[in-house]
């Protein structure tokens, strides 16, 4: 049974899943972050309502006295974290991680979890706005969005229903499941390229002249172009077979409409046009 709840990184997701297990749940929530900044503000506004300590014979409460831990940290950080403190929870604590990707973070912490007695399930909240940090996390953050929990030959049936019952109660509207190496390759499309595209297009020497003359295409093509380079940098990067994939075929087709454009074929253009909408009115 899950009576407290220890958030491993106080960030936007990290955070506002602290601020919504307060506002929405009767558990007991801990958090750790590297910032003593942050936690005394955590504390002070009650979002929290004791910090974890890592190191015995402090104030505070310890890993051990957690039931669950949701671990909110970049990918390498959050499997350092993991594999660092492993030794410090109790057998049959539940570890959730909030990871963009989940091959790399699965394959490392999920048979480790399983020997040490303790239930992985890799997760990835499907929510998320420009800014970064705690001071812009709200615990409304997640209202209806798609939580993902990934499962393996180690995963627990009784974790993932653990885990369903918990971001259910936060405000997530839909659980989503899937294998790790299924996500990083879906993710690649609907997520990172979607950053790597916007990026590329924000710098076009035309971008400083926008005033006056754009609207919702460019708003909605320029807005993740405001993303946390650190972060996103690392997802890329651990996921780039995937993300490369998606980015050979983008190029094909953009290079598709140059041709056409270049040689002023309208017919085909109409055809390629044709084409995308149907593809977009098909797929919602």
């Amino acid at each position: 049974m899950i009576k407290t709840v220890g958030v491993i990184g106080l960030g936007l997701i990290g955070g506002s899943i602290a601020k919504a297990l307060k506002s929405y749940t009767d558990y007991t929530v801990a958090g750790f972050d590297i910032r003593s900044d942050i936690i005394a503000e955590a504390l002070s506004d009650g979002s929290i309502d004791r910090a974890i300590t890592l190191e015995s014979n402090t104030d505070g409460i310890s890993l051990t006295e957690c039931d669950m831990l949701i671990v909110a940290l970049y990918p390498s950080t959050a499997k350092k974290f993991v594999q660092d403190n492993i030794d410090k929870l109790t057998r049959g604590t539940l570890i959730v991680d909030c990871c963009g990707v989940k091959g790399e973070i699965c394959h490392a912490l999920s048979p480790l979890c399983h020997e040490k007695g303790i239930f992985f399930v890799g997760g990835h909240p499907m929510a998320g706005i420009e800014r970064s940090g705690y001071r812009s996390s709200f615990a409304e953050l997640f209202k209806g969005a798609s939580m993902i929990l990934c499962r393996d030959e180690y995963t627990s049936e009784e974790a993932i229903s653990i885990a369903e019952e918990v971001f259910l109660s936060i405000g997530f509207g839909q659980i989503s499941h899937s294998t790790p190496d299924e996500h990083d390759r879906i993710i690649a499309f609907t997520s990172q390229l979607a950053h790597v595209a916007s990026s590329a297009y924000i710098k076009s020497d035309t971008a400083s002249l926008q005033m006056g003359f754009s609207a919702g295409s460019y708003k909605d093509l320029t807005r993740v172009a405001r993303l946390d380079e650190t972060m996103w940098s690392e997802l890329f990067l651990e996921n780039r077979t995937h993300l490369l994939y998606e980015i050979d075929a983008l190029i094909e087709h953009l290079t598709e409409y140059k041709t056409v454009i270049e040689s002023g074929d309208r017919d085909t253009l109409i055809t390629l046009l044709r084409d995308g909408r149907i593809a977009k009115e098909r797929l919602g």
